[in-house]
């Protein structure tokens, strides 16, 4: 297994970290007792061993490096010629070290064989049942330095599986690393060739027409499989999941050689699977689409083209990073290098037509070549900055996190149980789903079946109850629970939305806690959604908002008789356009988005879009802009979209997309906000769900400056900082995780230091600062850290899982 190193720390992460003992001679081989492959090959002639720490706590590596004599490595150079030099750095990494996380899977063991020779063996994790490497430790080296790195091997092991300092560790305890196996097998040096250069990219050329054919996708015959039984069931993070079926392709629309590399779970990197493959990707349905990776000899994975493959791009390194998901929910995570910069650009737009006809169940021949650069460029990953400064601002961030200690506070609504019964549910059957936030008042309102729960702030900004509203309905008595719910009116009034009655909306006076009106909106268009005149309109005495339903915009104004539309302010499409979302600006701009996933942008009602920016593919279901209408913020399903309405050249330079229309040759390009396919593969292998986002929100306030945007998938709350969005920082979010999924979120009104989030039966105000960055600690949920700061009411662990302490139960019903 090699680590795929040279292409960038910031996207792999750095292999170059404190070595701990090393064994300075030696021959490592690969013994294949079972496979047809032959029996052993001679990796190294002459190496070193070693074990190394990595940057992540807990975490090591055993490290085979080959060692030169003197003038060999400039010979092999002069050997390899020209394309070796300009590959050197690659090339050197495959040919010179061989690097294994220090787990219990490997069973490592040292042998001492007739002759005082001593033997380490470990399992080879991507081999066949029986594979085994060896390393022979040279004559000359001292049986007591031997032993030595048996011990620190088995300590290391236990740190990893405890997740604790070795120290705490009994003899009993370090002896379950000690593993009987049968007698490792003799290695046969004579008959071994000698492995001088991994199999580079451009070895799979020669197979590409072999392996498919251009118009059928007829799969080549495998190779012979061995007869062996296969050992007990490996650890999921150091194995990848076997290939699905092929099937028939109508079409190929791309097929491309590549190297194949399985993000490792432990070790936090990419490990090389394969150096030369063949990604295919073929029509094989009325819009249903293939991805196919395999080598002459090995079906590596099979996937259909759908959102959830979460695919990127970055032509920094030559590389399109992409998820797959198992049929028992595991998520795994893959990188395809590509020889050159003209592969990569094939295979994306093989991949980008799949992915976009899929969603759309459209050609791609039928949109204009100017749309089909903008999705392609929405799917390239993100320019990343110089690591050092990366780092830099990091530290920076991280001691600003520190100095804040304002602490948030959990709250339920009903407490009339027990004190110490922290773990309170209540047995109505109903759960929180949606909140809030109050601009004019610190009121927070959640909803929760045909009840509301209303919440006020503390000045040192916990959640403190305030009252129940214990029936929401209507004016004629009957109980409903709320579809949708908005403050107006200086929050003296809610405005809700029954779901079984489409064409009204409701109103409920706060002051009383009851639903005093029903207005009709349109006898035959009915209300999808709708939101505030402008930004901050609940915050006034403004009566009127707007509506839209799936193929129309309106302003709604209760002043009305009868309908309360108002139509000298509709604008009706003849197609159904699908709307799905809306939003205001501060001067009242609107955006409106739809799940066919397009934005519109208008400067007022009635009248056509000044901006239309095209769609990506997969539905939109949250919607937000920016208070002066610079930044528009989409949620879909999988990823969020920034987008830029700033027009930065031509004759309406300085303009808003709003104000004017951007050039035919500058539509604005929108900024994909997506978790790392790694993210991704780790928060489903923590979770077993999917990525599935709430609609994401700037923090706002009247007089600040948007900088943070908030949205939640499963158990975890996920803040982007849009400076390092804007910036290009890699994985630009902080993370806190849950022991239930969070239904609503949002930031408290006037900053972005508190955010509000709703599980289905707490409610809890979290300080920013209690946010990690994404890690394999934090994606676990591990909040020993926050114990640490020594509050008395900060929760407990559980399974890597926030939970209450009872001082967070509030002490009123709800």
């Amino acid at each position: 297994m090699f680590v795929l190193r040279n292409v960038g720390k910031l996207l792999f992460g750095s292999s170059n970290q404190e070595s701990m003992i090393e064994l300075p001679q030696g021959q490592l081989y690969l013994v294949r007792p079972l496979s047809p492959k032959g029996y052993s090959e001679l990796i190294f002639k002459d190496s070193s061993a070693r074990i190394r720490r990595t940057a992540q706590d807990f975490q090591y590596q055993l490290v085979v490096q080959r060692v030169y004599e003197e003038g060999e490595a400039e010979l092999l150079a002069e050997e390899e010629g020209e394309d070796a030099e300009a590959d050197a750095d690659i090339l050197a990494a495959e040919r010179d070290e061989k690097t294994f996380l220090l787990d219990e899977a490997l069973h490592f063991r040292i042998e001492n064989r007739e002759g005082s020779e001593k033997v380490l063996a470990w399992r080879d994790l991507s081999g066949d049942a029986g594979d085994v490497y060896e390393f022979v430790c040279d004559s000359g080296i001292s049986p007591s330095i031997v032993d030595e790195f048996e011990a620190i091997a088995k300590q290391c092991q236990y740190e990893r599986k405890y997740r604790k300092p070795h120290t705490t560790a009994s003899e009993e305890d370090l002896q379950q690393f000690e593993f009987d196996e049968q007698p490792i097998p003799q290695a046969s040096p004579i008959h071994s060739p000698t492995l001088t250069l991994t199999k580079s990219i451009d070895s799979s050329d020669s197979m590409l027409s072999a392996k498919y054919s251009a118009n059928t996708g007829a799969k080549r015959e495998k190779a012979p499989e061995t007869d062996a039984t296969p050992t007990k069931k490996r650890e999921r993070e150091t194995l990848p999941p076997k290939a699905s079926a092929h099937p028939a392709a109508r079409e190929i629309l791309a097929a491309e050689s590549a190297e194949l590399h399985f993000f490792d779970f432990p070790s936090g990197a990419f490990v090389l699977q394969d150096a030369a493959v063949t990604a295919t990707v073929s029509e094989t349905g009325t819009w249903q689409y293939w991805l196919q990776v395999g080598s002459a000899d090995r079906d590596w994975l099979g996937i259909p083209v759908i959102a959830d493959i979460n695919p990127v791009f970055n032509f920094e390194f030559l590389s399109f990073i992409f998820n797959q998901f198992s049929d028992d929910g595991s998520a795994y995570s893959w990188l395809l290098r590509f020889k050159d910069q003209a592969a990569l650009e094939r295979f994306q737009e093989g991949l980008l037509q799949a992915l976009w006809e899929q969603l759309n169940e459209l050609k791609w021949s039928k949109i204009k070549d100017k749309e089909r650069d903008y999705v392609a460029d929405a799917f390239n990953d993100l320019t990343m900055e110089d690591a050092d400064q990366l780092e830099q601002v990091e530290e920076e961030e991280e001691e600003e996190e520190e100095a804040e200690d304002d602490r948030g506070r959990s709250e339920h609504y009903d407490s009339d149980e027990e004190e110490d019964d922290v773990e309170y549910e209540p047995k109505d059957g109903e759960a929180n789903k949606q909140i809030a936030v109050g601009y004019k008042h610190d009121r927070l309102f959640v909803v929760r079946g045909s009840k509301i729960g209303v919440f006020k702030h503390t000045p040192n900004n916990h959640l403190e109850f305030s009252t129940n509203i214990s029936k929401v309905e209507t004016p004629k008595g009957e109980l409903f629970s709320p579809k949708k719910v908005m403050l107006h009116n200086e929050d003296r009034n809610l405005i809700l939305q029954k779901d079984s009655d489409p064409n009204s909306l409701y109103r409920m006076d706060l002051e009383y806690g009851k639903v005093v009106d029903e207005w009709k909106v349109h006898e035959d268009i009915p209300v999808v959604t709708f939101a505030p005149e402008n930004k901050f309109a609940q915050m006034t005495h403004e009566p009127t908002f707007l509506g839209i339903s799936h193929n129309a915009m309106y302003r709604v104004d209760p002043r009305l008789s009868g309908s309360k539309l108002v139509d000298a302010q509709l604008k009706q499409y003849a197609s159904k356009n699908d709307f799905s979302a809306i939003a205001t600006t501060e001067k009242g701009y609107i955006a409106v988005a739809s799940n066919k996933g397009d934005v519109r942008l208008f400067d007022r009602l009635g009248i056509n879009a000044k901006t239309h920016i095209p769609a990506l593919g997969e539905a939109i279901i949250g919607l937000d802009v920016s208070a002066d209408g610079r930044w528009v913020l989409a949620t879909c399903r999988t990823y969020l979209l920034l987008v830029d309405a700033l027009q930065k050249s031509g004759k309406n330079e300085g303009k808003l997309g709003f104000e004017k229309s951007f050039a035919a040759d500058s539509k604005p390009q929108p900024r994909r906000l997506a978790l790392t396919p790694e993210h991704v593969a780790q928060f489903a292998y923590e979770t077993g769900k999917g990525v599935s986002f709430t609609p994401a929100k700037f923090n706002t306030g009247e007089g600040i400056s948007e900088s943070s945007i908030i949205t939640a998938t499963g158990p975890y709350i996920i803040e982007w900082s849009l400076k390092k969005v804007l910036t290009g920082k890699k994985a630009p979010y902080l993370i806190k995780r849950y022991t239930d999924d969070v239904k609503a979120d949002d930031f408290k009104f006037g900053t972005d230091k508190n955010v509000i989030v709703a599980l289905p039966h707490e409610v809890n105000m979290v300080d920013r600062a209690r946010l990690k960055r994404p890690t394999r600690e934090s994606i676990a949920g591990d909040f020993n850290a926050e114990a640490r700061r020594g509050s008395g009411r900060i929760g407990t662990r559980d399974s890597g899982r926030y939970k209450l302490g009872k001082d967070d139960v509030v002490k009123s019903a709800f």
